[in-house]
């Protein structure tokens, strides 16, 4: 029988060859063109690229920037605290990515590719928007998302544990909303919860694989089910049910979870699709997330 000790040992000495962990000339990994010393262990997420800044300008100082594709990178000090911005652009595929890699930094020494002995744990949180399902949610609040749930088939190549009510919860929603695929289900950091989101709107999320017919929108393209929206917003599962429509969280808190960090997503909701009605003011509404989340976050 192998000792608990054996087992740690055998788990470090494996190595990630190159085609799997993809390290460029300077040191960096793939896609994001970061070295483990350019990111901080606090990392703010966005989905749009130009919210970076949004978010970067009101750092104390900004010490290291990088462009790539729509990964764009700030890393500098909030309160005197070390802390990153980073952009995902739209969508699960990309959180993978981000994700895998950030995780890839705090995780594994790229000198020898092999699993660090004392991993960096990482406190992540994304700041986003969101359109509201239910007629009572208040125009231009913040959302925190207790739980998400994933409409994309990104968990299908993962090992994501459930429980049996998070499965049932799926499965029944996949009845009710007459689904082509198994959703599945995931939730937030408590610690982060606790921290930053303690007085916003809870909210039970759903991931979409894409902004209009995913998400109930109707334009000229022809659709599969015309009643999505309406039958999302009238699922219940016991007192479970659904507040809100993005593209991220689910694989967020997914990736969070496997991989042991802490991640949390708190929304702007800019639209209330029960009434049929947008912000009138967006960017204030985001700006001001920003900075609660700022003040929370780095204490």
């Amino acid at each position: 029988m192998q000792s608990h000790n054996a087992k740690k040992i055998k788990s470090l000495s494996v190595d990630y060859p190159a085609s799997e962990l993809i390290i460029n000339k300077d040191g960096s990994i793939y896609h994001l063109h970061l070295r483990p010393q350019d990111i901080s262990d606090n990392i703010i997420v966005v989905g749009d690229p130009g919210r970076v800044h949004q978010v970067s300008r009101y750092f104390d100082t900004v010490d290291f920037e990088m462009n790539q594709r729509e990964f764009i990178t700030h890393t500098g000090s909030f309160n005197g605290k070390r802390v990153t911005v980073i952009s995902s652009g739209i969508g699960t595929d990309n959180v993978e990515i981000l994700m895998t890699e950030l995780d890839a930094l705090a995780s594994i020494n790229f000198n020898n590719r092999k699993r660090k002995s004392r991993r960096r744990k990482l406190r992540i949180v994304r700041i986003g928007t969101s359109g509201a399902m239910q007629a009572r949610t208040r125009l231009n609040s913040h959302l925190v998302s207790i739980n998400a749930i994933g409409l994309d088939n990104l968990m299908t190549f993962y090992k994501l544990p459930q429980n049996k009510e998070e499965k049932n919860i799926c499965k029944e929603l996949k009845r009710h909303a007459n689904l082509h695929i198994t959703p599945y289900f995931t939730s937030c950091s408590e610690e982060l919860l606790k921290q930053i989101g303690y007085d916003m709107i809870e909210g039970n999320t759903i991931t979409s694989p894409g902004f209009y017919s995913p998400q109930g929108r109707v334009l000229r393209a022809p659709v599969k089910n015309v009643d999505l929206l309406h039958q999302l917003r009238t699922f219940r599962f016991g007192a479970f049910k659904l507040s809100n429509f993005e593209m991220e969280t689910a694989a967020y808190y997914a990736f969070g979870k496997m991989l042991k960090h802490e991640m949390l997503s708190v929304n702007a909701i800019l639209a209330n699709r029960a009434k049929g009605t947008f912000s009138k003011r967006p960017l204030a509404v985001i700006d001001s997330l920003i900075l609660k989340v700022l003040h929370r976050f780095l204490i």
